[in-house]
């Protein structure tokens, strides 16, 4: 009997030789899912026989790091650069949308003759020049936004039969999300194409809200495992089974061989370890002996799993490769285990691991000093929630050390008894940080007029100075008091129709204000409205270049707060 995926697409007579040049690469990222949120790291109660097999087969790097939160490490990992570099140090208020100029994998794979394909997570912006399909990806099945029902996605998804965007246009899908993206990805794998594939896999779960099918989660309820951790196991139970379908697939089209399949995740867990306050149950979690968890400073919020398997690169056997790495390493390695041409050249931080994990090379150097940090502000502020790693220590925060042959879960400061190694990493950090530094006045805009007309913007991305951001769906109901302006680029000099609204369009529901302005660059303008108006409209005249763009609208009971969607077209 065939395997279920193999049934979504009728192209099994790839040839055999397809891939045959150089390798395909399958890269799976889950959201949220920590380093002991795989039962082959220890844990005794998760569900997840396909990731111990991959475990089982694969070259595994186990002292390997990412940033804290999700969308800097997806800019690191795409980029080969530390995420600050690419503009990337938050998960909303416009910090999460990566430069246009960044190299991505997918714009190396496709120069070098692969076809590329993105399946559900992006979150480095969901506009031009942001969206995956300018950075390197022909084929694109995604949501908006940093989560499925977040403020820029489709308005009402809630993981089960969504509309998700298709290469530019929104397209309703039955099923379960992660079901979708993987089924998604096995018809992009199974097409008929000369060329070798990329495919970037990257499911929003198993980030909150944690929704899944009962049939998943009932089960770890019964076994002690309280409600919220039950669902989050769920999830990835269900990932599981979806990774051992697209394994099942590609070795049913004999290409398992000719495959780099990577498998690794964004952060540290988010629900994984339960701590004080979370509901009862007689499961205490499991973090693999880490201090932390996502958003930490500390090793549970950035050791994350890295698994690889390459049978025909010799990338297979069951090995650890135990030296420090992380995220910026993914570009170089995978870029020397395919026989990439690099062009045109990074200016990267990362090093390639190609060797390594083949066995031919020793480990890379133990003195190696890797960064990561977790801002979530407006503006990077030195020292914050940040480590300064080698492969024997941990300086955190620019103050605690800790010893990680003596002392792997940092429970034991002991900075005092260090301090030629604490000066030795803070003037590492120093020199790193000002690295940095020219960055952090410049903004990533979206581009208005150009390749998107017209362009959608959501809350989402203001630039609200910490102040609260109405990033998900439920602060737009709620009328979260806020705003912030968007930093965006007009293309070209001419006409613009900008539409404001409180809802998005799909809603057709009245916006109930009295009054609505509009400032960009130089120009202000205010229209009166009526409580049942959809939306009110301006049309104006705009010079080309940079400019922030903020939008107010007044509510019949007084209150003033930004419109969370709004809609800017070029008419001429």
């Amino acid at each position: 009997m065939k395997h279920p995926l193999l049934a979504i697409s009728t192209a099994l007579t790839l040839l055999a030789g397809v891939g045959a040049q150089r390798p395909n690469v399958v890269l799976v990222i889950t959201d949220d899912q920590g380093y002991g949120d795989v039962a082959a790291h220890g844990n005794e109660m998760i569900r997840t026989p396909s990731l111990d097999a991959l475990h089982a087969d694969s070259v595994r790097l186990t002292d390997y790091h990412v940033d804290p939160t999700c969308s800097p490490t997806r800019s690191a990992l795409m980029s080969g650069r530390y995420s600050t570099r690419t503009g990337v140090w938050h998960t909303i208020m416009g910090r999460s949308l990566m430069a246009a100029d960044e190299t991505t994998l997918a714009e190396r794979f496709a120069a070098n003759g692969y076809r590329t394909a993105m399946f559900g997570k992006w979150h480095l912006g969901d506009n031009a020049p942001c969206r995956p399909q300018d950075q390197g990806f022909e084929h694109v099945v995604w949501h908006h936004g940093g989560g499925v029902g977040q403020g820029p996605d489709y308005w009402g998804n809630d993981y089960f039969d969504d509309t998700y965007e298709v290469n530019g246009e929104w397209r309703a899908f039955d099923g379960y999300c992660t079901d979708v993206w993987f089924e998604q990805a096995a018809d992009f794998i199974s097409r008929e194409d000369a060329r070798p594939f990329f495919v970037y896999l990257s499911t929003n779960a198993p980030h909150g809200p944690y929704l899944v099918d009962p049939s998943y989660s009932a089960s770890y309820e019964r076994d002690g495992v309280a409600k919220t951790m039950s669902k989050f196991y769920g999830m990835i139970t269900n990932i599981d089974e979806n990774v051992g379908r697209l394994r099942e697939l590609l070795s049913d089209l004999d290409l398992a061989d000719d495959t780099v399949f990577v498998f690794t995740t964004d952060n540290g867990t988010a629900a994984g370890d339960r701590r004080r306050g979370d509901e009862p149950g007689e499961w205490p979690g499991y973090n693999a002996g880490m201090r932390g968890k996502k958003g930490s400073e500390y090793d549970g919020g950035h050791r994350v799993p890295f698994f690889v398997y390459w049978p025909k690169g010799g990338v297979s056997g069951g090995r650890d490769v135990d030296a420090l790495a992380a995220h910026v390493d993914v570009m170089p390695t995978l870029t020397e285990l395919c026989g990439l041409q690099a062009t045109p050249a990074v200016d990267g931080d990362g090093v390639s691991f190609a060797g390594p994990l083949r066995g031919l090379e020793p480990e890379t150097d133990p003195d190696r000093t890797l960064f990561v940090h977790s801002q979530r502000v407006e503006h990077p502020r030195k020292w914050r929630k940040c480590a300064v790693m080698t492969d024997r220590w941990r300086l955190v925060n620019g103050a605690q050390l800790f010893d990680m042959y003596a002392d792997p879960s940092q429970r034991d400061d002991v900075a005092a008894g260090h301090e030629d190694v604490v000066t030795q990493l803070r003037a590492a950090y120093e020199s790193w940080w000002r690295t940095l530094e020219p960055t952090f006045s410049d903004y990533v805009r979206i581009s208005l007029g150009g390749a998107q007309n017209p362009t959608h913007l959501m809350s989402h991305d203001w630039h609200t100075n910490d102040k609260l951001t109405p990033w998900h769906q439920n602060h737009v109901r709620s009328g979260a008091v806020s705003n912030g302006p968007w930093a965006v680029q007009v293309a070209a000099a001419g006409r613009y129709r900008v539409t404001l609204r409180r809802w998005p369009a799909v809603t057709a529901r009245p916006m109930g204000c009295v009054a609505a302005s509009l400032k960009i660059g130089e120009l202000r303008a205010t229209v009166a409205t009526n409580p049942d108006d959809l939306s009110a409209i301006f049309e104006v005249s705009l010079p080309a270049g940079p400019a922030m763009l903020q939008a107010s609208l007044r509510r019949s009971d007084g209150k003033e707060h930004g419109a969370y969607f709004a809609e800017v077209e070029r008419l001429d």
